[in-house]
C-alpha cells in the first residue's frame, strides 16, 4: 500500500501515497497477539504495536479507574508506515487509529467526549474539520484545534488525540 521514504524516521510512505476515502477499521473488542492490554492498579493500558509505542515507552490508549479513557497522539500511520495524503485523508486515519485503541477497550466513536487536532498549517483547517464533523456531527465532542509549526515527520499535516468515558451501565 505504501512506499517507504528514505527520510521517514519509521518506514514511512511516499508524498504520493493514496488512502482512499480515509481508513476507519472497526472497533475490536479485544486486542491481538503483540498488542496487549495490561492492567496494573486498576489502571488499564493498550499497546497496538505503532513503531513510536515502543520508541518513546507510551500507551497508545489508558483507562483510569471511574472510566476515563485518554488516547494518545494520532497521525496517519496504517500498518506501522506513514500513509502521506490530502489533510482530510490524514485525519480520517489518524481518527481511525484512535479509534482502534478505543476498540481495543471496548470503545467507540459514540464514548468520545473531547478531541484534539494539531494542524501544521492554517489553509488545512477546513479539510480537517470536515473530516471531524463525518465522524463526529452526532456525537458533538468537546474540540480543540491548534496550528502547529510540525509533527514527527513532515509528511504528517495533523495529528489527533481522543478522550471517551466509559459511562456506568457499561
Amino acid at each position: 500500500m505504501t512506499d517507504s521514504a528514505p527520510d521517514a524516521p519509521f518506514g514511512g510512505a511516499s508524498p504520493d501515497a493514496s488512502v482512499g476515502d480515509g481508513y476507519v477499521p472497526a472497533d475490536t473488542a479485544g486486542a491481538p497477539a503483540g498488542a496487549p492490554v495490561t492492567s496494573v492498579g486498576g489502571v488499564r493500558r493498550v499497546q497496538t504495536g505503532a513503531p513510536w509505542e515502543d520508541r518513546f515507552g507510551y500507551a497508545r490508549a489508558v483507562e483510569l479507574p471511574g472510566g476515563l479513557v485518554l488516547v494518545a497522539g494520532c497521525t496517519s500511520v496504517v500498518d506501522g508506515a506513514i500513509v502521506a495524503g490530502s489533510p482530510y485523508e490524514q485525519t480520517r486515519n489518524a481518527f481511525g487509529a484512535a479509534f482502534d485503541g478505543l476498540g481495543r477497550l471496548g470503545l467507540g466513536r459514540e464514548d468520545v467526549v473531547r478531541t484534539r487536532m494539531y494542524v501544521t498549517h492554517a489553509r488545512d483547517v477546513e479539510d480537517v474539520g470536515r473530516a471531524h464533523r463525518e465522524l463526529f456531527d452526532d456525537v458533538r465532542p468537546v474540540a480543540t484545534m491548534v496550528i502547529v509549526s510540525g509533527l514527527v515527520d513532515p509528511s504528517l499535516v495533523v495529528e489527533v488525540e481522543v478522550e471517551a468515558y466509559r459511562g456506568g451501565d457499561r
